[in-house]
């Protein structure tokens, strides 16, 4: 893969990006996330959790089974704002 290759979709995210982020020290899925919003555009981060894990495995020297996938926080899907705000009531 190039340096230009999207890793992340949603957020429009490069592999040259993650890594730099993985090169400054942040060493799990969710520091990145904090930092850079991967993992939380339309897809939940069912397209980039997996590519970014690898890196971060590759990176620390740890098998990828141990690395921790991600903490997920509801809504883990889009849902209309007027279901939150109670616009979508039938009564």
């Amino acid at each position: 893969m190039g340096k230009d290759t999207i890793v992340c979709r949603c957020e429009d995210l490069s592999l040259e990006e993650i890594n730099s982020w993985i090169e400054k020290g942040y060493q799990t899925f969710d520091e990145i996330k904090r930092v850079s919003r991967v993992g939380m555009g339309p897809c939940q981060g069912k397209t980039c959790r997996a590519h970014i894990l690898r890196l971060l495995a590759e990176a620390s020297g740890t098998p990828l089974e141990r690395m921790h996938p991600a903490t997920f926080r509801p809504p883990v899907k889009p849902i209309r704002l007027g279901t939150i705000a109670g616009g979508d009531r039938d009564d």
